[in-house]
């Protein structure tokens, strides 16, 4: 995909060689469903972490989303043998080359999640692009590369460890730049869920849902972002080359639930999706791009 190079006003935070940071949850069920973040959240985010904190609150995990905050774990000192961080956008984004491919396409969905909001006159807020190796520090708590990338409406921060660049190649057999940039896109793609209330709302009937229920709704908000990365890519179309739809499919159909449940424990569950099936992943992230329109990434009405 040719994006435009970053806008160099795009909000930037880099948190790369600073040791991390972070907190822990108590014990018991928190610390069962920390061990579960990593084969969660590397589906991409929002859904996988922050839906799956708010279930921890609900079903007794915590006392609420501050919970995540504060005590004591660290990271290992790293050796600062070549540059690790920046220390303004421009440094920040030009660090290495998965760094410039991030902010390019975060700027590329800030521009257009803009031009949106201003056509359908409604009040649009950037979100801020984090970067973190190993161990970093957001709004919702402490943030791992093992979570990979996701998205924390606390702070409206998309945090990422370029890393996950390399096991999406690697890991989900998901080569390409549009591969990434689908991350980049999803991840944007809760921000405008939290714009809209969708976030709020999901969370508001998770706290009345039983479990079952509450993975269902965040099968649903997943979706949504995944239709939502592809009305972004339906907005820049012209900048789409030859294999970069097949490069997203690709990517949706390796990181659907049923997938991943097969390849990690030979069985399927249902009733634990929290994202959706690779056929689902792919089918909003077609309509989007097919449509282009987000009033069609209603995946709260009807079947999924």
């Amino acid at each position: 995909m040719r994006l435009d190079d970053y806008d160099p006003n795009i909000n930037v935070e880099d948190q790369r060689g600073s040791g991390g940071g972070g907190g822990g949850f108590g014990g018991g069920g928190g610390g069962l469903l920390m061990g579960l973040l990593p084969m969660i959240g590397s589906r991409f985010g929002c859904g996988g972490i922050v839906v799956v904190l708010i279930l921890m609150a609900v079903f007794g995990g915590m006392g609420g989303l501050g919970g995540l905050l504060g005590g004591g774990q660290t990271s290992a000192p790293t050796t600062q043998s070549e540059p690790r961080s920046g220390s303004d956008t421009k440094s920040s984004c030009s660090l290495n080359a998965e760094s410039k491919a991030a902010c390019n396409a975060f700027s590329s969905a800030d521009n257009t999640w803009e031009a949106i909001f201003q056509k359908n006159g409604q009040r649009f807020e950037a979100p801020k692009l984090v970067f973190f190796d190993g161990n970093g520090r957001s709004g919702c708590g402490a943030a791992q590369s093992a979570m990979g990338p996701f998205y924390c409406p606390t702070d409206q921060g998309i945090y990422l460890d370029t890393s996950f660049f390399n096991e999406l190649s690697t890991r989900f057999k998901a080569n390409g730049d549009f591969a990434q940039d689908y991350v980049i896109a999803h991840e944007f793609g809760h921000h405008i869920q939290k714009l809209l209330g969708t976030n709020a709302q999901v969370q508001q009937a998770q706290r009345q849902a039983s479990e079952t229920e509450g993975n269902a709704l965040s099968v649903r908000l997943e979706l949504q972002a995944d239709c939502y990365a592809g009305v972004w890519a339906a907005a820049n179309k012209t900048r789409l080359e030859a294999g970069d739809i097949q490069e997203g499919m690709t990517a949706a159909q390796a990181i659907g639930d049923d997938t991943l449940q097969k390849q990690s424990q030979g069985r399927v569950v249902p009733d634990s999706f929290t994202h959706g099936t690779s056929a689902q992943r792919q089918s909003w992230l077609k309509r989007g791009l097919e449509s282009g329109d987000p009033q069609q990434c209603d995946t709260f009405s009807g079947e999924i």
